[in-house]
Parts: C-alpha cells; sequence; structure tokens
C-alpha cells in the first residue's frame, strides 16, 4: 500500500513538472493571434524534481511486506552480511540485498497411503519398515514442526527453502525404520503404538532440532500390514 502511496506522488511530482515546465506564448498563425503552451527548461526547476522523483522511485521498489507469521532473510552482496525482517514493513536495498521469506508458524509433513494426502498426493507414500521379526509393516505419520525464529539465517544458508525434502521427509523416514525394527509387529499395531510414537518424536527432535527445526508434536495416524499378513490375522 505504501509503495502505491509513494507510485502516485511520484506521478504527481512529474505531473507538476510538466506544467511547470510550459509557458504559455501568443504566436502568429494565419493572420490570427493564437496562444499555444511551448516547453521552457528550467535547469534550477527541473534538476531538483528529477532528483526528488528518483528518490521517491528507489524508495518506492525498496519498500517491502514481510506477512505475519514470516521472516524475510536478507543478504547484502557488499557487506557479506546477513540480517532478519520479521513482519510488517521493511527497507530492501535494490541491486544491493537478496532476500527470502521464510515461513515461521506450525508446518506439516504428512506420509500416507491415502492419494491427495500428504506432500505425495499422488502415490502412496506410507513409511514401510521391518519389524523385529523382519515382517513389514506400512506407516502413516504426520509430523508438525517449524523454523526456530532465530535459526532461521542458519537454515538459509545451511538447508535453504526447499529443507522439507531436503532434511525434514529423510530425518523422519530413518527414525521410523529404526524405532520399528525395535518392536515386534503386534506391539506396532496395538500394545506400544503410543510408546513408539513418543519415541519417534524424541529420535526427529534429536536429529532436526541441531539444524535449526522446532518439532511440535509426532502423530502415528495408521498402520498397514502386508496382504498375506493381513490374510493370516483374519483366518485366526
Amino acid at each position: 500500500m505504501l509503495g502505491i502511496i509513494i507510485l502516485v506522488a511520484i506521478l504527481a511530482i512529474a505531473f507538476f513538472l510538466w506544467r511547470k515546465s510550459q509557458k504559455v506564448v501568443v504566436i502568429e498563425r494565419g493572420g490570427e493571434l493564437k496562444t499555444v503552451r511551448k516547453f521552457d527548461f528550467k535547469p534550477y526547476f527541473v534538476w531538483p524534481s528529477a532528483v526528488a522523483i528518483l528518490i521517491l522511485f528507489i524508495l518506492a521498489i525498496s519498500i517491502r511486506t514481510v506477512p505475519v507469521g514470516h521472516a524475510m532473510v536478507k543478504f547484502n552482496v557488499i557487506t557479506k552480511r546477513f540480517s532478519v525482517a520479521h513482519e510488517g514493513i521493511t527497507l530492501v536495498l535494490p541491486f544491493v540485498c537478496r532476500t527470502k521469506v521464510y515461513d515461521l508458524r506450525r508446518q506439516e509433513y504428512t506420509m500416507s497411503a491415502r492419494k491427495g494426502e500428504g506432500k505425495k498426493k499422488n502415490i502412496d507414500d506410507s513409511l514401510w519398515s521391518p519389524t523385529k521379526e523382519g515382517l513389514q509393516v506400512g506407516i502413516d505419520l504426520t509430523c508438525w514442526y517449524k523454523i526456530a525464529p532465530d535459526k532461521v539465517v542458519a537454515v538459509h544458508r545451511g538447508i535453504g527453502p526447499d529443507f522439507a525434502e531436503k532434511v525434514v521427509r529423510p530425518a523422519i523416514r530413518s527414525v521410523v525404520r529404526h524405532v520399528i525394527s525395535e518392536y515386534a509387529i503386534m506391539d506396532v499395531y496395538s500394545a506400544h503404538r503410543q510408546q513408539i510414537q513418543e519415541e519417534i518424536k524424541k529420535r526427529i527432535k534429536q536429529l532436526l532440532e541441531p539444524d535449526g527445526f522446532v518439532i511440535e508434536d509426532v502423530i502415528l495416524r495408521d498402520v498397514h500390514f502386508t496382504a498375506d499378513f493381513a490374510k493370516a490375522i483374519e483366518r485366526k
């Protein structure tokens, strides 16, 4: 909004400059006297106005708005230093600063067998892992996490904006496989499900929090068996 106001101010100054740079003169044309406007260049007036327009233009393209719940990482290519601007209006020097806005609100990463759910919506993205007996079990899982506000520069420098696929997904997959391999298949299905969920959450926190992420919760949404094992249970 502020940028639009400044742009309107630039246009107003330009129009005022154009009007003031003209004068009305009387000329004879076809035996008749006529009044016309003629451009009259006045350096003492035009140049200060042009400088004012330039300053307002630079200000207009420098104003950026950081949305609520976000942070903007700014990198100065001259000083080679990073800074962070939080929600609200901030100034970004054109051609000098490179910027990237990060969402600091809660985010989720879901892996699910159901199409249309999770990050991989068109495939079965359930986490298939071997249990203690070597049997395969599929886990549908949601991890709620967010970037720690004081670590946003570290995330930007060390990982980048595609952190969900670079570190969050691999961490979840690795932890789930290790934890599930320590339990029997029926423990995963019923007896120790809550315990397994807490263990997965604890280990994901140990992996991701040093990288700048806050792990809020991990939910085991569903457990799947292979078709052969499911039939064996039904026969019992």
